[in-house]
């Protein structure tokens, strides 16, 4: 029989990324929105996203499906743990997404919905940041249920790796503003950028440390020897992308900053990857223990495999329509 575990990770996996790398930057925008130092800066700020921030979230609708349809153990565990930052995260996710239409049809109140773009990405953002926290730690489970309560999930941990995502989205959206804006606004960016970039770096050394000192089972996949000789070029890889990202900052390039930070994510998402590979459910569950049968995983396959390669295409196409600088005289309508 095929064993579509694989296959179903990669999915899983691809529409986590995507997700984290596309809505992850239009969350950094509306991040940095609010400091956005006059409202023909803001409105340029919104109009780099207006177009496709929307689009961004069909990965985060994908992420959730696929957990639910592939791996429904994992999905029955750690949903309940992670309910209330989850809840909190759409809630703000919805009022940010009001700001983009009611800023511009409901002048009277533009302040108003400015913070509301602005804190609404904030939260969503930090709310996402525990539930990756939490999910590192582990979960408190009995048999194949979730046994503690809603507000394990906050922990010192998760809160800090809450903070730390804030200036992940950050950097993401200072590298898409460099790219899309120009002049003094991009110059903004740049100086957001590096201020994100510290907090970045910071957050990766104190996460490092963190969570090897914390979890033995952690310590010894990364420094038992052979382990350690071949996962040395991740923390190497990672450093030379540090170095880029800061040089990149610093000088004139505009796309450069943007895809080392797109690196410095997919870096660290790789660590976490390995950190907990194979379990879905750290410490608990495998990929296979949790998986569904796998007629049901085959007949999920087949749509999805149909469907991924239309949303790819048409998310490119996205963005290819709206590609170029952001201007004054294009607004969002």
């Amino acid at each position: 029989m095929i064993d579509f575990v694989p296959l179903w990770t990669v999915i899983l996996g691809l529409g986590v990324f995507l997700y984290v790398m596309l809505d992850g930057f239009d969350l950094g925008v509306g991040i940095l929105y609010g400091f956005a130092p006059h409202t023909t800066a803001r409105n340029l700020v919104m109009n780099s996203i207006a177009p496709i921030w929307d689009g961004n979230e069909t990965w985060l609708v994908l992420g959730i499906v696929g957990l639910l349809a592939a791996f429904p153990l994992a999905f029955a565990i750690i949903v309940p743990a992670v309910y209330f930052p989850i809840l909190v995260m759409l809630l703000a996710l919805v009022f940010r997404g009001t700001a983009f239409e009611f800023r511009f049809r409901d002048s009277e109140h533009r302040t108003f919905w400015d913070h509301a773009f602005c804190y609404g990405s904030a939260v969503a953002t930090f709310s996402q940041g525990v539930v990756l926290g939490a999910f590192i730690q582990g979960f408190e489970v009995e048999g194949r249920h979730f046994v503690g309560s809603s507000f394990d999930c906050f922990t010192p941990f998760s809160l800090f790796t809450g903070v730390a995502l804030l200036f992940g989205y950050g950097l993401l959206g200072a590298g898409w503003l460099i790219l899309k804006t120009e002049g003094e606004l991009q110059a903004w960016a740049r100086r957001w950028g590096f201020r994100c970039f510290i907090g970045v770096g910071l957050a990766v050394a104190v996460v490092s440390i963190w969570t090897p000192l914390a979890d033995p089972r952690i310590a010894e996949r990364w420094f038992s020897w052979p382990n350690i000789a071949f996962l040395a070029p991740v923390p190497v890889i990672t450093a030379a992308l540090a170095i880029w990202e800061w040089r990149a900052l610093r000088g004139t390039a505009e796309v450069a900053p943007f895809l080392a930070a797109i690196s410095l994510f997919a870096m660290s998402y790789l660590g976490v990857a390995i950190s907990l590979w194979p379990m879905i459910v750290p410490h608990h569950f495998s990929l296979w223990e949790a998986a569904s049968a796998p007629s049901t995983q085959a007949f999920l396959a087949v749509g999805t495999l149909f469907l991924l390669p239309v949303i790819l295409m048409y998310t490119g196409w996205s963005y290819w329509v709206f590609r170029g600088k952001v201007r004054a005289d294009i607004g969002y309508h």
